[in-house]
């Protein structure tokens, strides 16, 4: 009786499923083929993270009364704890966000800077012609917390406490290693788990734990107990800072207490440009946002919807006008309290307007002037969350390199970023290192507007990656017509190989990496092109997204299939 109602059962599902797949908008229900599933929808808040249980946080805080930036701070803690693959309280933080009450767009660079004692004199003392990616000399002062701190005296509604509960709860009582997250631990462990505090934290059973396994960090749940107790300051002028202080002395590092003591974030204002009506914000150097918008500007000038999504020819425009934004980032993109970037001139139409007649529209080019290598590489988190309030955050955080440094300083729970790795050793160079000076820095958050209206918050997270993603995701929705989520699943191409060493220039044209579903038409076409076509995987980033629609009064929020994440509203 069971296996003929199983078959009955069966039957009648497979025979719906075919009469319905013959009805010609059946295959549209859910978006485009590509698109793993439909957008996320709700009305009184939403939140997109890379960690299901993160996202969860967020709701919870919003339920409670919380804001956008209340919740974003607890799913950034819980992050910190869930993926310390990709960032921590170790590392430095960007935000971008929406005051729906003063209605305004503000953006907050909480990047950490330079020890006073690293300069270029003493790389040079010390024959030391690179800045290495671990250990204790790339080890920049970590900014998150501050970040955290100062969002929330200007944002927050809930206290501190009750923000750090639900990741110091996870912390002590442990959380189920996700897939992906199994796989960066595995790969961390290899390359930076001699370090001093390491294994302690992050090895308890003589390993990284795997897929499923439960793990807990306590040493982080004190941490971010005394952080909730006792404040900002805790972390900067306090035992936190001491504690910090001492490893690195040991461990031969610059990183001091009086470079923790005398750090602050600051405030700024997001820059933007036009795309077919879309006023596209990131926020200004340290960081390579402005990148993205110089991609959009050279785009603009090109019929892209015409070429259609996948084709040689879109795929060829968007790499040139990639390369061309990615000379201009390796030569003036630094900290804009050091040098005078010229952000106006850099995101302006008419520069943009030059720039395009360099592009060839049947060859690749193979020589434009770049930077320094160093920039393809970084793992991030990006989340996003948005209130009944309307207001809305775009946030990313980021150790660099994955774990950062390795420096695992006593029993804190938590790694040191290598973000000084990013400086130039060159003298001639606006990112040359200076002590008290913000490294080039790769983590960028993004937002959109729309008739001055709040209409997307988004990013997305890996190194490079970064900008040429933010670039066709927009693409995608603009002129392909994508929706938020179909936006996000659509395939990306990475381009590597713009930045060089500094003083060199790309001879060869770099290398594009397609994921596995471009068409071998389209590859054969990028070859006979000239261009280098790279293997199929690797890092094409991790999108968050949420959009407002202001008319129904609703959010919509999509979060990819790369990361492990998860949109839900409420």
């Amino acid at each position: 009786m069971k296996r003929t109602l199983w078959w009955i059962c069966s039957t009648f599902l497979v025979c719906g499923e075919a009469s319905l797949a013959s009805d010609p908008g059946y295959d549209r229900v859910a978006g485009r083929a590509h698109a793993s599933r439909s957008e996320i929808i709700a009305p009184q808040g939403m939140a997109a993270t890379s960690q299901p249980l993160a996202t969860q946080i967020a709701l919870d805080i919003l339920k409670a009364g919380g804001s956008a930036v209340d919740a974003a701070i607890a799913a950034n803690a819980a992050l910190g704890l869930m993926e310390p693959t990709g960032c921590g309280i170790g590392g430095d933080l960007f935000a971008i966000v929406w005051d729906a009450q003063n209605e305004e767009l503000t953006g907050l660079n909480a990047s950490g800077r330079a020890p006073m004692a690293m300069t270029l004199d003493y790389f040079q003392k010390n024959g030391i012609d690179r800045i290495p990616p671990f250990g204790p000399l790339p080890v920049s002062v970590p900014g998150a917390v501050d970040g955290w701190f100062e969002l929330h005296g200007r944002y927050g509604r809930l206290p501190m406490k009750q923000v750090l509960a639900p990741a110091i709860r996870y912390a002590r009582n442990g959380f189920p290693v996700s897939e992906v997250i199994a796989l960066y631990l595995a790969m961390n462990e290899k390359r930076i788990s001699q370090f001093p505090g390491f294994a302690e934290t992050f090895m308890p059973n003589g390993r990284v734990p795997r897929k499923g396994e439960m793990f807990r960090n306590p040493r982080l749940a004190n941490t971010y107990e005394s952080i909730a107790e006792k404040g900002r300051d805790e972390f900067y002028k306090g035992d936190i800072a001491r504690t910090i202080d001492a490893y690195m002395a040991k461990q031969g590092g610059l990183l001091a207490y009086d470079d923790l003591a005398s750090h602050e974030s600051e405030w700024v204002t997001p820059v933007s440009t036009n795309y077919r009506g879309w006023d596209v914000y990131e926020l200004p150097p340290n960081g390579q946002g402005i990148a993205a918008l110089q991609i959009l500007n050279i785009l603009e000038g090109f019929d892209i919807a015409a070429m259609g999504f996948g084709s040689a020819e879109y795929l060829h425009t968007l790499i040139e006008a990639k390369k061309l934004a990615f000379a201009d980032r390796a030569k003036y993109y630094a900290d804009m309290n050091f040098v005078d970037v010229p952000v106006a001139r850099l995101i302006s139409k008419d520069y943009a307007n030059e720039r395009r007649e360099l592009i060839s529209p049947d060859k690749a080019s193979k020589t434009v002037a770049a930077g320094d290598a160093k920039l393809e590489q970084g793992d991030t988190i990006y989340l996003t969350v948005a209130d009944k309030d309307g207001n809305m955050v775009s946030l990313i955080q980021s150790n660099y390199r994955g774990m950062g440094s390795g420096m695992t300083p006593g029993e804190l729970g938590f790694v040191l970023q290598d973000r000084a790795e990013l400086f130039s050793l060159d003298e001639d160079h606006a990112n040359v290192v200076a002590g008290g000076k913000r490294p080039f820095h790769t983590i960028i958050p993004a937002f959109v507007m729309q008739d001055g209206k709040p209409l997307i918050s988004f990013g997305l997270m890996g190194g490079a990656m970064q900008p040429q993603g933010h670039a066709q995701v927009i693409v995608n929705m603009v002129d392909f017509g994508m929706n938020l989520q179909e936006a996000g699943d659509a395939a990306r191409i990475n381009h590597t190989g713009s930045s060089q060493p500094t003083g060199s220039t790309m001879t060869d044209g770099g290398v594009v990496h397609l994921e596995s579903t471009f068409s071998d038409g389209t590859r054969k076409r990028l070859e006979l092109l000239g261009h280098t076509l790279g293997p199929s995987h690797g890092g094409f980033g991790g999108y968050q997204a949420i959009m407002r629609d202001a008319e129904q009064g609703v959010y919509y929020g999509a979060s990819e299939v790369r990361k492990d994440g998860q949109a839900a509203g409420y």
